[in-house]
């Protein structure tokens, strides 16, 4: 009797610091239906559809010129507040969902995961790009707000607007491994999502979202230039504005600092996906 032969095999992974390339660009369709799921059915039954993705931060960097640059008074370094609020809310925005989101995989999509194989890290993978689409369309709308400053003589940017694509990855990298070590962990705490939804809010207070670095007391900057996201949008400002804090070792450590939570939570995660049906 011959013996069969399979086209493929299943079987589970032996490390935890495994991660399969050719296998996620093997499954490279299942990731792009994913990422149109996701941006599809997002804003499927709603009247106004994608357009909330430029509304929310208009509206939220309305908000924060009325209370914290008329009300509060809190210094922009000279640059206009429309500019200087749209470009630290899209940096944020971006991150935040990505960790939110990627956060809730392996609960959200249990039906899936229970059903058919597949690399199960596509699906965080595959929330990081979709939100690529809402960042640029909200990029693009500062973009806007920015050129019309520019054509005003108003702010000036520099060389250093190359760094996007740069500061793009080292926020996908840290939403991506924070958010693998929170789906874990949510298996089984599941208040852990309410406290990282509250845990965010926090941290978007401890960035400089809605005020410059500047504006920090010297002997709290130092402790704030621990946190890994507050260089990213300072030398965004820095390029695009040209008031802020560019500084190449802050952003060295922000890259480290994402590549070091990307793989230990791939390795929480790979640990986790083996048992996870068990306990969700």
């Amino acid at each position: 009797m011959e013996q069969t032969e399979w086209t493929t095999v299943i079987k589970p992974q032996s490390s935890i610091f495994h991660l399969d390339i050719k296998e996620i660009i093997k499954y490279r369709d299942l990731l792009l239906l994913f990422v149109k799921r996701d941006i599809v059915t997002m804003y499927k039954q709603t009247i106004l559809g994608p357009l909330w993705f430029i509304i929310q931060p208009i509206m939220t960097t309305g908000m924060f010129t009325f209370v914290f640059g008329n009300l509060a008074n809190i210094s922009t370094d000279g640059v206009p507040h429309l500019p200087f609020y749209l470009l630290g809310i899209t940096i944020w925005n971006y991150f935040s969902d990505c960790l939110t989101k990627t956060s809730n995989v392996f609960v959200a999509n249990q039906g899936i995961f229970g059903k058919v194989y597949f690399p199960r890290v596509i699906m965080p993978g595959s929330i990081v790009v979709s939100n690529l689409g809402k960042f640029f369309i909200q990029f693009t709308l500062f973009l806007c707000v920015f050129g019309f400053y520019v054509f005003q003589g108003d702010i000036t940017p520099n060389i250093n607007v190359l760094l996007l694509p740069f500061i793009v990855v080292i926020m996908a990298l840290t939403s991506l491994g924070f958010g693998m070590f929170f789906s874990s962990l949510t298996t089984k705490y599941r208040d852990l999502q309410f406290l990282l939804t509250f845990g965010v809010q926090l941290w978007m207070y401890a960035t400089p979202v809605i005020y410059p670095l500047s504006a920090i007391p010297t002997k709290y900057q130092a402790i704030l230039v621990y946190n890994p996201i507050a260089p990213l949008i300072e030398s965004m400002r820095f390029a695009f504005l040209g008031q802020g804090n560019l500084n190449y070792y802050s952003l060295g450590y922000s890259f480290l600092f994402s590549l070091g939570i990307f793989v230990f939570g791939l390795l929480v995660f790979n640990k986790v996906e083996k048992s996870f049906m068990d306990t969700v």
